[in-house]
């Protein structure tokens, strides 16, 4: 019998006004509901897997993180800022091509994308015990707790967890008065949330309005100006004709 995973051989997704791809159709209709599937874009996929790679010598399983994922590629545009992708079999952290990343958590619990935000969890928490000399050792359930809260929040507000941002929740945690950014890293960060939009290739642009500016004035005053012209032209030929 053929496997839930296999039968997910190609997902629809959308680009969202979030900034966020959102899965609004998958070959397995039965197994899985693409209402409220993210996945994870290549440019957060570069990002994700340069964040992981900083935990190899905490002891990084990376098995347990390409069995987390199912790893697609762009087959074709879609209608309104869509695209369909398909499965491949490339390595999520070895690929030539620009991969989206589609968690594997048919199983809430006892899925092996579950398992991923387990490891990592126990690894951020080894890193930061490591790095920071804490009164007392932080542990699993202080990450756990807070990352909880915040996503709780969200839920309440009615807003949708996307599946990049819980993630890195987890490898960016450190608690209150502790923090494993520095300025430049704060600056391009807030510059890759500015410039997002600029970096998604190959889509359908909405069609934007083109605003008036100084150029277009100075065009209408110049036309007025020769219209001015030619009036006073005529006026001036019609006098001369009555004089003769």
């Amino acid at each position: 019998m053929e496997s839930n995973s296999n039968k997910l051989k190609w997902c629809k997704a959308r680009f969202g006004k979030d900034n966020n791809w959102w899965v609004y159709e998958t070959s397995d209709k039965v197994n899985w509901d693409a209402d409220g599937i993210s996945v994870i874009d290549p440019r957060q996929t570069a990002h994700l897997v340069e964040t992981l790679l900083t935990l190899r010598e905490y002891g990084l399983d990376e098995s347990i993180v390409e069995k987390a994922f199912f790893t697609f590629v762009i087959e074709s545009k879609e209608a309104d800022k869509g695209v369909k992708l398909v499965r491949t079999t490339d390595s999520v952290f070895d690929s030539e091509e620009q991969i989206f990343l589609f968690p594997d958590n048919l199983d809430d619990e006892r899925s092996p994308y579950a398992e991923f935000l387990n490891h990592i969890t126990t690894l951020q928490v080894k890193m930061l015990n490591s790095i920071f000399e804490f009164e007392e050792d932080l542990a699993i359930e202080d990450l756990e707790d807070e990352v909880r809260e915040h996503f709780n929040s969200d839920y309440m507000e009615g807003k949708a967890i996307h599946v990049f941002y819980e993630i890195m929740d987890i490898l960016e945690y450190a608690p209150e008065g502790y923090s494993l950014e520095d300025e430049d890293e704060e600056e391009e960060e807030e510059e890759f949330e500015e410039n997002y939009d600029d970096e998604i290739e190959d889509l359908p642009d909405e069609e934007e309005a083109l605003e008036e500016d100084d150029t277009m004035q100075w065009e209408d005053d110049e036309e007025e100006e020769v219209e001015d012209y030619r009036a006073e032209e005529r006026d001036s030929s019609f006098g001369d004709d009555e004089d003769f």
